[in-house]
């Protein structure tokens, strides 16, 4: 976590003369490392070439630009230590635009545009010039798409590392072409939903959207290489040949169980990632979806590159750079081998408010990163970052790529999955069925894809006699997935042979429930007593440790009306320690209709009147609402007694509370109360069940996400154990603003009328401002118009409220900071992979 000293935030203000002269954001504004230096090198006339979104360079060291809602442009670097002189811009006279991917390959540009209100329609498009007069007079169509509108169409297009082929990338309104002559993502793609999800936007699609594919320089090939993205906009090949994305998250869910923080995937061919319209969405931890190499945060991703080529110290050129639209962020991801695929930290690289990045690339020839702003018709512009500090910008070296093994291994059985792939011998099978057990998520995921692609008959029978959990649980999803309505007896009873208690990690036990789920999903309730047997199974096993466990738990307890669901559920629900796993059970438990007493009736709408108080997202309300209303429809007439009906219509009071007796005050500490008892104090067996309920005490899960649960629009606190001494960690919960985060640091928004307005921007259209304004309340925002803004300046006040220990006792807080410096830690069992 970057953390930025009182000092320099006073030092941070900006006297915003852009805002008066419709300028794009000045250079002086705009924080970097130390070392580097920035130039902007050109401010957009709005009302002549529009809002800058897609950056590409051709062979004549020339930028090519498009408008998002207009034109095509083109013009020639400047020099170092020069601006872009407006007359050196040309238009480009083919009637195409509204593009959001460009890219200069095969001595031609393709371009790919998003719009149906463009004379081209939306669809990958190829500009050639004819007469070699270097002026582009012919458009060639290369793929119509059917994309249904709004901004998560087709985006980026690029060159593959072997520079034969192109790689496009697109959001979910983007429908897979029905023409498409390969996939390397089994066909076997589903929802895969126990109970009826709730949604608010795109309801009604379903998978397979949000995808990547390759194709060749005609477009006589369209090869779907991963599905399951949100709407990535941009990607980048690494030096080893391996792509990588930068996927949206969907602010309006913020704070649900589902909420998925913006995320760098590591694209792996045949992988579906998980995207599904509203709650429906795939945790990271399931087996026949992929998870984040690097969780960033709250946002709207942008262009992505790597700075190889770029004149920088070592660590940035090998930095992968996101660009991040609504908070203004440039960051730099620094990832590193993890098998056979990747992990990482980031850092923010370039910041300012505004600053609305759209794309970016490298200068090979200047070795300098350029960055376009732009985008819904904001202020655009143009910049140029290179470095100028004292450490070596010596190139690192490009050779052959090194030998990773379990990388090769991985490619090995990915090629499984290309099409006109060589059949699958008995040999070649064993190797693949090995590969299921592998510890290598990669690995196990690559050999699970391409047993997928086989003769289920092939392989079936393998299962009966396999006894290594970890080879099994990753078949039974296989298996549930290729033929879940004829296997699913088969699977079950499997499944149950296994000792639940006795798989040596959580996440196997996960991948069992999951092989479970799936087989109810696609192959329906068993048929005879095999119902019976698994609810039995269950039931010994149900409430588990994990909330992992208990989520998918309660939903099959749920979907199979099993007796016990209800009193379970609610003992779960009462003692859930933050809103996002509250709403987990609420929602499994919407339908039961058996189990149900009027004291467990009255508790369960009990806790949607404390649940009215609960913020997140746009959304949020009507998640609740929905499940709500599903929950009184599941009630019979004959159980709706004037004392529940009262409750049902009660309207919430006071504040958010999270547990279900309201918590007292037991004391406003302050650092010399506490920091004797960091010492031993923290040693021997703390209590982390505990500390993570005082994490929901404290409404730590609001704003921050742990363990893949918790808000997003503060830090992520997962990796605080390796940045923070118990004694920091304390003192910036304590004293919040002693210290701000850079990426998290509010603004001071001083209006013409002396008024002053004090968050963080979190969306711009055309010259008005979104500010959020209470972490506490993300989806409460302020609008301001640009015209009335006099100055903006960094807040020297943390937006993290104070206080938020002052009902724990010391000995809860111990257990807090217990719970959080040792995440990851194998020997907690709320940790174990």
């Amino acid at each position: 976590m970057s953390r930025l000293p009182f000092l320099t935030l006073l030092l941070c203000a900006l006297s915003l003369p852009s805002l008066a002269q419709r300028t794009a954001t000045l250079a002086q504004d705009i924080k970097l490392p130390e070392g580097f230096e920035i130039e902007l090198l050109y401010s957009v006339p709005k009302d002549k070439e529009g809002s800058w979104v897609a950056i590409c360079q051709d062979n004549k060291n020339r930028c090519i630009v498009s408008d998002q809602y207009g034109s095509l442009y083109r013009f020639p670097i400047p020099a170092p230590g020069k601006t872009l002189d407006p007359a050196t811009i040309e238009k480009i006279e083919l009637e195409i635009g509204h593009a959001q991917g460009l890219c200069y390959a095969f001595d031609s540009l393709y371009v790919v545009v998003n719009s149906r209100n463009s004379k081209t329609g939306s669809g990958v498009f190829r500009l050639l010039d004819t007469n070699k007069d270097d002026t582009f007079d012919k458009i060639v169509t290369i793929k119509k798409l059917d994309a249904t509108g709004g901004e998560h169409g087709p985006h980026a297009i690029m060159l593959t590392p072997d520079r034969k082929n192109l790689i496009v990338v697109m959001g979910n309104q983007t429908q897979l072409p029905k023409d498409f002559t390969h996939s390397r993502v089994p066909k076997l793609w589903g929802e895969d939903q126990l109970l009826p999800r709730s949604a608010h936007f795109m309801k009604g699609v379903t998978a397979p959207v949000g995808h990547i594919a390759k194709i060749d320089p005609e477009g006589k090939t369209w090869e779907v290489l991963a599905t399951g993205f949100r709407n990535p906009y941009d990607a980048a090949f690494n030096r080893d040949g391996e792509l990588f994305t930068y996927d949206a998250d969907m602010e309006w869910d913020l704070n649900t169980p589902w909420y998925r923080p913006t995320r760098v995937n590591h694209v792996l061919a045949g992988a579906d990632f998980g995207w599904r319209t509203g709650s429906a969405k795939f945790p990271a931890h399931y087996r026949d979806s992929f998870g984040a190499a690097v969780d960033i945060g709250p946002g709207s991703p942008t262009g992505v590159c790597f700075g190889y080529q770029t004149k920088f110290p070592v660590k940035y050129q090998n930095s992968l750079y996101v660009c991040d639209w609504s908070y203004g962020k440039l960051y730099a991801v620094h990832l590193e081998e993890k098998g056979s695929t990747y992990g990482g930290t980031f850092e923010e690289f370039a910041s300012a408010t505004p600053l609305p990045l759209t794309d970016i690339l490298v200068n090979q020839r200047d070795g300098a990163l350029y960055f376009t702003v732009g985008g819904r018709r904001v202020q655009s512009g143009l910049y140029r970052v290179t470095y100028r500090g004292r450490e070596s910008t010596a190139a690192v070296s490009s050779g052959p790529p090194k030998v990773n093994l379990p990388r090769a291994r991985r490619g090995a059985l990915e090629r499984l999955l290309q099409k006109d792939s060589p059949a699958i011998g008995a040999k070649r099978l064993d190797r693949v069925w090995m590969a299921l057990g592998s510890p290598d998520r990669g690995i196990r995921h690559a050999a699970r894809a391409a047993l997928e692609t086989q003769p289920v008959n092939t392989w079936k029978n393998r299962l009966a006699g396999e006894k290594n959990p970890a080879i099994a649980t990753a078949a039974f999803i296989a298996l549930a997935r290729a033929d879940g309505k004829s296997s699913a007896n088969s699977i079950i009873s499997g499944a149950l042979s296994f000792k639940y208690a006795e798989l040596p990690s959580k996440q196997l036990r996960l991948d069992l429930l999951r092989a479970l789920t799936l087989t109810l999903a696609r192959g329906g309730q068993p048929e005879g007593g095999a119902t019976k047997r698994l609810i039995a199974f269950l039931d010994q096993i149900y409430p588990a440790v994990s909330p992992e466990e208990n989520r998918e738990l309660s939903a099959m307890m749920a979907y199979l009306q099993a007796p016990s669901a209800v009193a379970k559920g609610l003992m779960l629900l009462e003692n859930a320690s933050g809103q996002e796993e509250q709403i987990t059970y609420a929602m499994n438990l919407r339908f039961l209709k058996k189990g149900w007493t009027p004291k467990l009736r009255t508790k369960y709408f009990r806790w949607f009147v404390r649940a009215g108080n609960y913020q997140g997202g746009a959304r949020f309300k009507n998640y609740l609402g929905d499940f709500k209303n599903d929950a009184v429809s599941s009630v019979p007439d004959s159980d709706k007694t004037r004392a529940l009906t009262r409750i049902i219509n009660t309207k919430p009071e006071g504040g958010p509370q999270f547990g279900g007796e309201p918590r007292k005050l037991v004391k406003m500490w302050k650092m010399d109360d506490l920091q004797g008892l960091l010492g031993a104090g923290l040693e021997g067996g703390r209590n982390h069940a505990n500390g993570r309920k005082m994490f929901g005490a404290g409404s730590c899960y609001v704003c921050h996400r742990f363990n893949n649960e918790g808000g997003a629009v503060g830090p992520d606190l997962t990796s605080v154990s390796g940045k923070f001494s118990p004694h920091d960690l304390l003192e910036s919960i304590i004293e919040p603003g002693k210290e701000i985060s850079d990426q998290y640091g509010a603004s001071i928004f001083h209006l013409q009328d002396s008024k002053q307005v004090v968050g963080r921007i979190m969306n711009l259209k055309g010259d008005t401002y979104q500010v959020t304004t209470d972490m506490m309340k993300p989806s409460a925002t302020t609008k301001i118009k640009v015209e009335t803004i006099k100055s903006i300046e960094a807040s020297p006040i943390s937006m993290m409220p104070p206080g938020l220990l002052s009902t724990m006792s010391d000995e809860d807080i111990l257990d807090l900071l217990a719970y959080l410096l040792s995440a990851g830690n194998p020997k907690h069992e709320l940790y174990q992979n």
